[in-house]
């Protein structure tokens, strides 16, 4: 009985060892054309570009499979920024993705929510608080304004509100005073 698990014990101990040594020798990096791509993607994770999130959507543009104009929340600004990093030609949004509108924020309304969590659950970036049978509530510097949370509320007590300069503030730089991150339409 002993030798039988000093030699799984030994066995495991090379194959530990040997998958070791292969993740050191094979080490897939990533592809630094995607990471350009999805810093200019505005990272709403929407999917309203037909792919789950910004990441996946930056992985098909680089591989020519997805267009530079399917993204909405990026408009404009983003298609162009796509373009210069891509060396291609801008071309205006496409329909059939949405349409371009201002930054929004979901505001619940606390007194209507019955507590279901079904928006907790449809925030693609964890921007909604709550509990079980208690108020929601949203967190308006994380809230991204995709909209995911509206169709499965069942009270309908969501709405989206244009998004606010003091809702996107930032901790300042130490001994700057200055944002670390720039608020959107502001300098850093």
């Amino acid at each position: 009985m002993l030798a039988a698990v000093l030699i799984i014990v030994g066995l495991a101990s090379v194959f530990g060892f040997g998958l070791g040594l292969a993740a050191i020798r094979f080490r897939v990096q990533g592809d630094p054309v995607v990471d350009q791509i999805n810093a200019v993607l505005p990272q709403t994770q929407c999917g309203q570009c037909n792919f789950p999130g910004c990441r996946p959507y930056a992985e098909a543009i680089a591989a020519g499979e997805a267009d530079i104009n399917q993204c909405p929340p990026g408009g404009e600004a983003g298609i162009r920024a796509l373009a210069d990093l891509l060396g291609r030609e801008a071309k205006p949004l496409n329909p059939e993705n949405g349409e371009e509108k201002p930054a929004l924020v979901a505001v619940i309304d606390e007194t209507v929510c019955i507590g279901c969590k079904l928006c907790i659950q449809a925030c693609p970036v964890d921007a909604i608080l709550g509990a079980p049978k208690l108020m929601h509530t949203v967190i308006a510097a994380e809230c991204t304004g995709c909209e995911l949370c509206l169709p499965p509320c069942p009270v309908d007590c969501i709405d989206l509100v244009p998004a606010a300069g003091e809702e996107r503030w930032r901790w300042p730089r130490p001994g700057t005073g200055r944002p670390a991150v720039p608020a959107p339409g502001g300098t850093a």
